[in-house]
């Protein structure tokens, strides 16, 4: 898709994002920020943030090649379900498994795999995202709750937003820390120079995660840390260890790669909310995968 346009009157300080939606509504707000990001989509011939707000005789200029919409499909994906009921599943997302279809992962996804098991998913994130409230990286594992129905999911959403929903993970990292345990408060933003990473700033969106070490292994210089999110940016525990010294085993984004793993040692390994029908509290505890329990088990 290639072309221009010209602001008019009627569209006057309005966001870039949103005139352009006004324009061409078959692409979701979310598509349209990602392209003014990738500076697919100019103002006046230059790159610029989807907020920014245009003027009468702005010159719009968009080239970008027009996807197909992608639509989930049932498949047969192996997944383990911790707990169900006629509101929501909980599950225990295996590592290398993506939560949802995108650009880049179009099936074998956490979401086909929903689809096939379960009748019924709540329909609030659109055909791609059925039922899904929260995420976990393609290669962190664990807990997962997944929304059955829309009251279910706003209940659910509500919880994470307000900080009363409990995530805690543990991941083995590099180093021994200093200080034993700690609060991170930072902003988070998608690196310019790297789209696929993100990267602590001064902007961006708010990432509070909390952390403990439970275990230390002197000579092989490690720690098995508890971290608890207070927010769930993208990979915001990934993000804070690389940012405390402390990169995360087997993180080839923010660390490095270890041959004998497929990704990084994080994992979901607890979660709490209050139920959205009955209101109590309800929490799940699983243990350490086996390939994570073996690599410490070899630690000094």
């Amino acid at each position: 898709m290639k072309g221009r346009f010209i602001v008019e009157k009627t569209d006057v300080l309005k966001r870039l994002d949103v005139v352009f939606n006004e324009k061409f509504n078959q692409y979701t707000r979310s598509h349209i920020k990602a392209l003014i990001d990738d500076s697919k989509i100019l103002l006046n011939n230059k790159s610029c943030k989807a907020g920014e707000k245009v003027k009468e005789g702005d010159e719009v200029e968009y080239n970008f090649e027009d996807v197909k919409p992608l639509e989930a499909k049932p498949e047969d994906i192996d997944f383990e379900i911790v707990h169900e009921d006629s509101d929501l599943i909980v599950v225990n997302k295996p590592q290398g498994l993506v939560v949802h279809p995108c650009a880049s992962t179009k099936d074998g996804t956490l979401v086909n795999g929903l689809l096939y098991k379960i009748k019924d998913l709540s329909g609030i994130n659109g055909v791609l995202r059925p039922g899904i409230v929260h995420r976990l990286d393609k290669n962190t594992s664990g807990l997962m709750v997944v929304a059955k129905n829309d009251k279910a999911h706003l209940s659910l959403a509500k919880q994470i937003k307000e900080k009363t929903c409990k995530r805690q993970y543990i991941a083995l990292c590099d180093g021994i820390f200093k200080e034993k345990s700690g609060h991170i408060e930072t902003y988070l933003e998608r690196s310019k120079s790297d789209r696929k990473k993100i990267t602590v700033s001064n902007k961006g969106k708010l990432a509070i995660t909390n952390y403990k070490v439970i275990k230390e292994y002197p000579l092989s210089k490690k720690s098995l840390v508890e971290f608890e999110l207070k927010t769930g940016r993208t990979h915001q525990i990934r993000v804070h260890c690389k940012m405390l010294g402390h990169s995360i085993i087997g993180d080839d984004v923010y660390g490095k790669a270890e041959k004998q793993l497929n990704g990084q040692l994080l994992h979901s390994y607890k979660l709490s909310f209050l139920h959205p029908s009955t209101q109590k509290e309800m929490t799940f505890e699983i243990k350490l995968p086996d390939y994570f329990q073996n690599y410490i088990g070899k630690l000094k």
